[in-house]
């Protein structure tokens, strides 16, 4: 039996498979074993036919990148035209946009790369239609924005594919550390209590998914599908947005009721017109707030600082960070940094390279001469 089809006897077992008490332990063992093999099958295609493969290369620019996700037709390209300088080809049939298409927004100081991508369509994660190409470039942006329009809003199978495509949207990893050791067996400590898996399971899923000797500490109530993600060890986390687009072929009523529906799913969602310039500016804030940016602005020692072009960072910059961003060779040659705005105790305050910054807070750098 080759891997593919033991795969696809798996996920027929687990389909069919009614969860229950009496199950859950059978249950979270088939997707261990099925994640192990995902990833085995993974690496098989990378290391067997990497090599020449099409794939889509995208030169990340400006302080963030934004992936448009979303199904055929839906107006991303009208969309990134207009919000952005980019000119992306725009038909009234699929399929469209077959290669990534890339254009910088600029707002409120900060630069933000927006990539307008080919339609995502069932069975992407697998390979169908370049899917793995797209998946690839969406697990490497800093926001995914899933685009939809007011006849096709089923968002629940673009979260499908992404997330076979190992990406997880508005959620945080795993708090869940896992030790090899050389002996000793699976040692489990859970640090909270645990409602979803008992230990036994634990274990089970380790074993399965290849660990045979770990201390495994876990600080979340812990379920199979976030245990498994803790050890594969290669999902990404991305913050995610909904784009609602032509909003201005219904009724507004019907619009409120579609919004409604996806933001009860855990969605932020923007009701746009892209075509009629509708809520633009809305989502173009939206955008921005979601990056989470700093805008750092930096003071020259003993001279004024320059608040009409300030640097942007994301949210948890440091004063190395700062370093870092405007030469390499400045954490080498750092003294001490003088903060003054929100995250100083006091104005002019001296910190060090691990000090974290706030939004509008100014910044000296003081350092070593060359």
């Amino acid at each position: 039996m080759t891997i593919e089809e033991e795969i696809k006897q798996i996920e027929e077992e687990i389909k069919n498979t009614k969860y229950n008490k009496k199950t859950q332990h059978h249950i979270g063992r088939l997707k261990a074993k099925l994640a192990r093999l995902q990833n085995e099958l993974e690496k098989r295609r990378i290391s067997g036919t990497g090599r020449g493969k099409q794939s889509y290369a995208v030169r990340k620019s400006g302080n963030a990148t934004v992936a448009l996700v979303g199904f055929p037709s839906v107006g991303k390209s009208t969309l990134l035209n207009k919000i952005t300088d980019a000119q992306s080809k725009v038909g009234a049939y699929d399929f469209t946009t077959l290669s990534i298409v890339p254009g910088m927004l600029e707002y409120r100081g900060a630069k933000i790369q927006i990539l307008d991508m080919p339609g995502i369509v069932e069975g992407a994660a697998r390979g169908r239609g370049r899917g793995r190409e797209v998946l690839s470039v969406a697990r490497g942006a800093d926001l995914v924005a899933l685009v939809c329009d007011v006849f096709n809003y089923n968002i629940d199978a673009l979260i499908s594919e992404l997330y076979q495509g190992g990406v997880r949207l508005n959620t945080k990893p795993p708090n869940v550390v896992i030790t090899k050791t050389e002996r000793g067996g699976i040692e489990v400590h859970p640090m909270v209590q645990l409602t979803h898996m008992d230990e036994i399971l634990i274990k089970d899923v380790v074993r399965e998914m290849g660990i045979i000797n770990a201390d495994v500490i876990i600080r979340e109530d812990i379920t199979p599908d976030r245990l498994i993600d803790a050890i594969s060890g290669n999902r990404v986390y991305v913050p995610c947005i909904v784009i609602l687009n032509k909003v201005d072929l219904i009724d507004a009523a019907h619009v409120h009721g579609i919004v409604q529906e996806i933001t009860s799913k855990g969605f932020e969602t923007v009701p746009v017109s892209s075509e009629r310039e509708i809520n633009l500016e809305l989502l173009k804030e939206k955008i921005y707030s979601k990056l989470e940016f700093v805008r750092i602005y930096m003071k020259p020692q003993g001279g004024e600082p320059d608040l009409k072009e300030p640097l942007i960072l994301r949210k948890g910059a440091t004063i190395g960070d700062v370093c870092d961003a405007i030469h390499r060779d400045f954490r080498n040659r750092f003294r001490f940094a003088c903060v003054w705005g929100k995250s100083a105790r006091h104005p002019g305050q001296r910190v060090g390279l691990t000090h974290l910054l706030e939004d509008e807070d100014i910044v000296t750098l003081i350092l070593r001469k060359e």
